[in-house]
C-alpha cells in the first residue's frame, strides 16, 4: 500500500512542478479513486479477520436442522469503497437441500452482492430521481458504477422493506379503548390525507374503469401527521416545526386506515389534548376518521369548499358574468363566517331551466349540508385551529408527483410503494432510525 501511495505522490507532485500545470479536479480524482482502492483493500483485511465465518463442522439452518461444513467460497460484493472479495464457510443443509453461510448473514449480503453501504446509497438515489440519473449521481459523487436497473431493483427491495417496518409497528399499536397514561403532553395533533393519481403499467390497471375508458392510474392514498403548540402574534395557528411525518401506499380505504392510525398513535394520538382531522369533502376520508378518530374536531379544507363555489358559479353564470363574481363573493364571506346555513339558502335561490345545471346545483346542496358543521370557519380560527389541507397537497406534490409522475413513467403497484414507503421514511426524519435498527437486527 505504502508502494501505491509514493508512485500516486509522485505522479501527482510532478504535475505541479512546471512541467505541466496542475489539474487540481484531475488530481482530486485521482487522489479519491487510489484512497478507495486503499480502503477496499483494508476493508477485505478487515472482513477475513473472523475466520473466513467458520463454525465447526456444523451449524444451525432451519429449527430442528442442520447443515454441515463443505468448503470455502468467494464472493465478489460491491461496497462503497469499491468491489472486495469475501471468502466465507459454505454449509450445506441435506434436510432443506440449500445452503447455509453464516458469514454472509452476518455481513447482511445474503442473496445480494452489494454490501449494506452501497445499499443505503443506492435507495438513497432510487428513492430521490429516476433510477438512470441515480446511477450516474452515484458515479459522478461515490465512484460507484452501477445500473440503472441494479439501482432500481435495490431501491424497491429497501422500499419492501420499511414497509415491513410499517406492518410491524402496526401489530403493537394498541386499540382506541386502551389508551396509555400520557407520557408526553401533545397540544394539537393534526392528521390530514388525501389519494393522488399514479400511472401505472397496464397489467395493474386491468378491468378498472377510467374517466376515458380504461383506467392509467391508480390512486395513492398519502397521510401526514404534524402537531401545533402555539399561535403567532396574531392569532394564527403555527405548526411545530419539523413534526410532519407521512404514510402512503397504493391500498384499498380499508387498508389505509389502520395505516394512517397507527402514525397517529406513534406520533402522541393517545397523549393530545385536541385532535384534527383535516380533508376535502370525500366521503371516505371522513369514514376514516369516524372509525379510527372518533371525537376528533372534524374540518373541511377551506380551499376546497370555496372551489366547489367557484365552479358552481362558472356553471351557473359563465366564468366572466358580473353577477357570477357578486354571488361568489358573498358566499365566500358566509363561508369565513361559517354561516354555512345562510350559505345552503342562497344555494336554494338558484335555478336554472337546464337540468345538468340544476342538477350541478342540487349537487353542491347536499355537499354542503353533509360538511355543515366541518365548515365552522370563524369558530375553529377563534380555537386557533388550521382550516386548511395544505400540508398534506403539498405533501402529495413532493412525494408522490415530483417522483412517480415525471413524463413516460409507469410503475407496477409494488414499484411505486416501494418507492413511497422511501420517500415518507425520508421526509418523516426516520431515515438514520431505520439503518440503525436495521444493524441491530442483523
Amino acid at each position: 500500500m505504502e508502494k501505491e501511495i509514493a508512485v500516486l505522490l509522485s505522479r501527482l507532485l510532478g504535475a505541479g512542478s512546471g512541467r505541466r500545470p496542475l489539474d487540481l479536479e484531475a488530481s482530486e480524482m485521482a487522489i479519491r479513486d487510489s484512497m478507495h482502492q486503499m480502503g477496499a483493500v483494508l476493508l477485505e483485511k478487515v472482513i477475513a479477520a473472523d475466520g473466513k465465518g467458520y463454525q465447526g463442522q456444523e451449524t444451525g439452518c432451519e429449527p430442528g436442522h442442520s447443515a454441515s461444513f463443505v468448503d470455502y467460497r468467494w464472493k465478489g460484493v460491491l461496497t462503497v469503497l469499491g468491489p472486495v472479495q469475501v471468502q466465507r464457510g459454505y454449509y450445506h443443509c441435506s434436510r432443506c437441500g440449500g445452503g447455509v453461510i453464516p458469514k454472509d448473514r452476518k455481513l447482511d449480503i445474503v442473496g445480494t452482492s452489494f454490501s449494506p453501504g452501497i445499499r443505503r446509497m443506492m435507495g438513497r438515489v432510487g428513492s430521490q430521481e429516476p433510477f438512470a440519473a441515480g446511477g450516474q449521481d452515484l458515479e459522478e459523487l461515490a465512484g460507484v458504477q452501477v445500473t440503472a436497473k441494479q439501482v432500481e431493483r435495490v431501491a424497491e427491495a429497501i422500499g419492501v422493506e420499511v414497509e415491513a417496518m410499517r406492518v410491524e409497528e402496526r401489530k403493537t399499536v394498541p386499540p382506541a379503548a386502551g389508551k396509555v397514561v400520557p407520557l408526553k403532553v401533545v397540544e394539537t395533533l393534526y392528521i390530514a390525507y388525501d389519494g393522488t393519481g399514479v400511472p401505472m403499467v397496464p397489467r395493474e390497471t386491468e378491468g378498472r374503469p377510467g374517466k376515458e375508458g380504461k383506467a392509467k392510474t391508480r390512486e395513492a392514498k398519502l397521510g401526514c401527521v404534524f402537531t401545533q403548540t402555539r399561535v403567532n402574534e396574531k392569532g394564527q395557528p403555527v405548526r411545530d416545526e419539523d413534526s410532519t411525518s407521512y404514510v402512503g401506499a397504493i391500498e384499498t380505504v380499508e387498508q389505509f386506515g389502520p395505516r394512517i392510525y397507527a402514525e397517529a398513535v406513534r406520533r402522541g394520538l393517545n397523549q393530545a389534548k385536541r385532535v384534527v382531522v383535516l380533508g376535502d369533502g370525500s366521503p371516505w376520508i371522513w369514514g376514516i376518521a369516524d372509525e379510527h378518530f372518533p371525537g376528533a374536531i372534524q374540518i373541511v379544507d377551506l380551499y376546497h369548499a370555496r372551489e366547489h363555489l367557484a365552479n358552481l358559479s362558472k356553471i351557473v353564470y359563465g366564468p366572466t358574468h358580473s353577477e357570477g363574481k357578486q354571488w361568489l363573493a358573498a358566499g365566500y364571506q358566509e363561508l369565513d363566517s361559517g354561516k354555512v346555513e345562510d350559505l345552503i339558502g342562497d344555494l336554494r335561490g338558484l335555478k336554472s331551466r337546464d337540468d345538468s345545471v340544476q342538477k350541478e346545483i342540487e349537487k353542491q346542496i347536499h355537499y354542503f349540508q353533509t360538511n355543515a358543521e366541518r365548515m365552522r370557519y370563524a369558530e375553529f380560527r377563534r380555537q386557533g385551529l388550521f382550516v386548511g389541507s395544505g400540508v398534506i397537497e403539498a405533501g402529495c406534490k413532493t412525494i408522490v408527483g415530483l417522483r412517480l409522475k415525471q413524463s413516460g413513467m409507469k410503475w407496477t403497484v409494488r414499484g411505486a410503494n416501494a418507492i413511497i414507503a422511501l420517500r415518507c421514511l425520508a421526509l418523516s426524519g426516520r431515515w438514520e432510525q431505520f439503518w440503525e435498527n436495521r444493524a441491530v437486527g442483523q
